[in-house]
């Protein structure tokens, strides 16, 4: 018995050939009417493939062409793929799906960068990391490569923001040159079709802790002969509203934070430390503009709590250890009483200066000193509301969620 299960065992050894007769690397390259560079830039990939004894294939994802481009590419070796819904992001999340490499290395078929030199991109993944980045800003740029905007705004300010925002040390978060763990991107469920699909697939990445390199990359003057597809403004505006959307605790929780810090702070000392010669000024007026602060904060608070919770229903990033911890807590019935807490305990404030008001006849009011603790107290109403109507919200997104699961 026991002979028969090792021979059972060497048997089976040619099914794991077959697995290793697949292609390790698949190079991807988005197309659109690139018809004067994309043979070149199939032959140069080619070229690396055979040069490096590497097993790979050149696939073309392309997304409309009307120029013949998806002949050229078939006549200089690439394997093409027909992507019917428009954009960058589209023809990519296409191309990755039906790529038959372990890895994939993109890049873009206007001849901007050099296919035949992926060695040590190959050799980073080969290493084991996930996700490697090119830096073209490391390896050069060639005079008229890229437009000033891009080269000393738009990509500077970009990257800084991801960095800040992600946590990661990427100098280079929009190079066109990346490559990748095949199983690793799927795993990451990218969805945006256009240009912003570069800022998406970093971001998630560093969300969630894959291992992220970079290489030097040159950039060279395309040679397409036409426009570019990118619009600076336009998609520089969509990466950076991305990238805001996608990280909450910048958009609205540090800000909800430092607003209602500064709110609470300064009401405080207003209701206790009544203004006096020589003091600092906290009158009525700047009450009033410390209790929109403190009412902005509270609704940017729970705006950043919703939008985390909105990501991590949609599968759009993984759950914090935070969330996790807190579930518990994090309930409507809690949210409700904390809410209805607040709310009940300016409503009674309220209610103690109108009875306050009525022991005296219902005179005429001093609004300098009644307004003083007026102020505080319909603040106290405005934030709690707020707090219960965004836990009943989340409730309710809970709920759609589950239901659409279930159906």
């Amino acid at each position: 018995m026991a002979a028969r299960f090792i021979w059972m065992l060497i048997e089976v050894r040619p099914a794991a050939a077959v697995d290793d007769a697949a292609p390790e690397l698949t190079v991807l390259m988005p197309c659109l009417n690139e018809a004067r560079t994309v043979g070149a830039c199939v032959r140069a990939a080619r070229s690396f493939i055979e040069g490096a004894g590497v097993r790979g294939e050149v696939l073309v994802a392309d997304n409309g062409s009307e120029d013949g481009s998806p002949d050229i590419a078939r006549e200089a070796g690439a394997r093409v793929l027909h992507v019917a819904q428009r954009g960058y992001g589209a023809a990519l999340l296409a191309g990755v799906a039906a790529a038959r490499g372990r890895y994939v290395i993109m890049g873009d078929a206007d001849d901007s960068y050099d296919f035949s030199r992926l060695s040590e991109f190959l050799g980073k993944l080969r290493g084991g990391a996930h996700l490697v980045m090119g830096n073209r800003f490391r390896g050069g740029i060639a005079p008229n490569a890229m437009p000033f905007l891009h080269r000393y705004l738009g990509n500077p300010v970009l990257s800084f923001v991801g960095r800040v925002f992600f946590r990661t040390r990427i100098g280079d978060f929009h190079c066109g040159l990346r490559g990748f763990s095949r199983d690793a991107v799927l795993g990451l469920g990218l969805i945006t079709p256009g240009m912003e699909f570069a800022s998406e697939l970093v971001a998630k990445a560093a969300l969630a802790r894959l291992r992220i390199e970079e290489v030097p990359t040159t950039l060279r003057p395309d040679g397409r002969g036409r426009p570019s597809h990118l619009r600076t403004w336009r998609d520089g505006w969509r990466h950076l509203r991305f990238l805001l959307l996608f990280c909450p605790r910048w958009l609205f929780l540090y800000p909800g934070v430092a607003l209602l810090v500064a709110g609470l702070a300064g009401l405080g000392l207003g209701v206790l430390a009544p203004p006096a010669p020589g003091t600092l000024p906290f009158g009525i007026h700047t009450l009033l503009y410390l209790a929109g602060a403190t009412i902005l904060g509270v609704q940017f608070i729970v705006f950043a709590l919703l939008s985390k919770w909105i990501a991590v229903l949609a599968g759009l990033v993984a759950e914090p250890p935070w969330m996790t911890r807190w579930a518990s807590s994090f309930t409507i019935e809690n949210g409700l009483m904390l809410g209805l807490a607040t709310f009940t305990a300016g409503l009674f404030w309220s209610l103690w200066l109108t009875f306050d008001w009525g022991r005296r006849g219902f005179g005429q009011l001093d609004p300098l000193e009644t307004m003083r603790y007026a102020i505080p107290a319909i603040t106290m109403m405005a934030c709690g509301m707020q707090a219960a109507i965004g836990s009943f919200f989340a409730g309710a997104l809970h709920f759609c969620w589950r239901s659409a699961r279930v159906a």
